[in-house]
């Protein structure tokens, strides 16, 4: 997301209406390369900008514009010219976009999506696609009825590994799965919530934000967790308990775990933006015969089960733009459409509803002055053992951690 609200204006001007080459919602974008539109470029929206340059040398898409409140300079558009604007739904228009990347404040994503769904224009939306359940439906039942393609950002899930390991699941490699566990310890420094008014804010002028470590930075831990188990849908969902604290002096939680009860099985995530010693976040299937780790931002998986020496694989990743683009040109299967996330929202949701979390007493952590940063201290360890035995905080003993809510579908 951009730290600042680049498309506080978009969405605000004209109402329903095809784009002006007059292409209805329902109708495939014409040929390579697809024009597409980013909203937010800044922050982790470069990210994006550098993916969409990427597919463009590939011939598969061009950028035609990019919407930002002030905005981006020659050197950060290398050099290229681009049309720019605040006015999202007008920037579509004059465009002719055929695709939108909406990676912008998390309370404005719903918004913006029906921007472009009204014009027909398909949608690449940033992960959490919505602060709350309610907004979330809003903007699916939308995008389904003006007829337009949406992909959720969950790069995790374009990894190849999630099939290969669903597949082993499925063929009994583990014996029968006793539940995932996952884990996030990372560290972010006091900077990192003065980047935008709506940093580790849970409501932001009577508006839910809910940017806590589950619901956006470490979100993948979540959703893959979820995928993993094959619980990705809302009605997969059946039970949720959350353990919400914060050592920062933010509103939302840095520290937290949650389980996740699913009609297939039990889930519980533990993650951290305080960790002591940071590390690549993790997802574990416990197996009655063994277990795998997939440490998905690096695609990479270690499978070990009875009568068997360990097995490191490696995965190749498909992006999610370019699936996007496949799907629209070439039937691809779409990798993350919003009802696979459905059972994300529920954890959000649940996030949302829960009390505000706990402030963890200062001598539970300590300010790395170096870093400017705070780490709870044995957090680690807690994280680890979390994903590794399926227990919360205060089942391990954390004599920080009290049972914060428990929230039922």
């Amino acid at each position: 997301m951009t730290p600042a609200s680049s498309t506080d204006r978009a969405g605000h001007g004209a109402g329903p209406r095809n784009t002006p080459a007059g292409r209805p919602a329902n109708t495939p974008p014409a040929g390579l390369p697809l024009p597409v539109v980013l909203a937010g470029a800044r922050g982790h929206g470069g990210w994006h900008l550098n993916n969409i340059r990427r597919l463009q040398d590939k011939g598969l898409v061009r950028l035609a514009g990019v919407c930002e409140l002030t905005p981006l300079t020659a050197e950060e558009l290398d050099g290229r010219h681009v049309e720019q604007s605040a006015d999202f739904g007008a920037l579509l228009d004059s465009t002719g976009a055929a695709v939108a990347v909406i990676c912008t404040p998390i309370p404005t994503h719903t918004d913006l999506a029906l921007t472009a769904a009204r014009r027909g224009v398909h949608l690449l939306l940033e992960k959490p696609p919505a602060p709350s359940y309610a907004e979330f439906r809003r903007m699916a039942d939308g995008v389904a009825a003006a007829g337009v393609v949406c992909q959720i950002g969950f790069q995790s899930l374009g990894s190849h590994a999630v099939h290969a390991i669903r597949k082993l699941i499925g063929e009994g490699a583990l014996g029968r799965v006793t539940g995932i566990g996952g884990a996030g310890a990372w560290a972010r420094d006091e900077a990192y919530y003065r980047r935008a008014p709506w940093a580790g804010k849970r409501r932001l002028n009577g508006v839910d934000v809910v940017d806590g470590v589950l619901t956006n930075p470490l979100a993948h831990v979540v959703a893959t967790a979820l995928a993993l188990d094959g619980s990705t849908r809302a009605e997969d969902v059946t039970d949720i308990r959350t353990e919400l604290l914060r050592a920062n002096d933010i509103e939302s939680d840095d520290t937290s775990c949650v389980r996740i009860t699913t009609t297939g099985g039990r889930i519980t995530v533990a993650a951290t933006l305080c960790a002591e010693q940071p590390g690549e976040p993790y997802v574990l299937v416990h197996g009655t015969g063994g277990r795998i780790t997939f440490w998905y931002k690096q695609d990479r998986v270690l499978v070990q089960r009875s009568g068997r020496g360990p097995e490191e694989i490696e995965y190749g990743r498909t992006d999610l733009l370019e699936n996007l683009v496949g799907h629209l040109t070439d039937g691809a299967e779409l990798l993350v459409p919003p009802e696979s996330t459905g059972a994300f929202m529920k954890v959000v949701e649940a996030i949302r509803q829960a009390p505000d979390p706990v402030e963890l007493p200062p001598d539970t952590w300590e300010l790395l002055p170096g870093e400017r940063r705070r780490a709870v201290r044995g957090i680690d360890g807690f994280v680890a053992a979390a994903a590794d035995t399926l227990a919360l905080y205060s089942e391990l003993g954390a004599s920080w951690a009290l049972p914060n809510e428990v929230s039922t579908r």
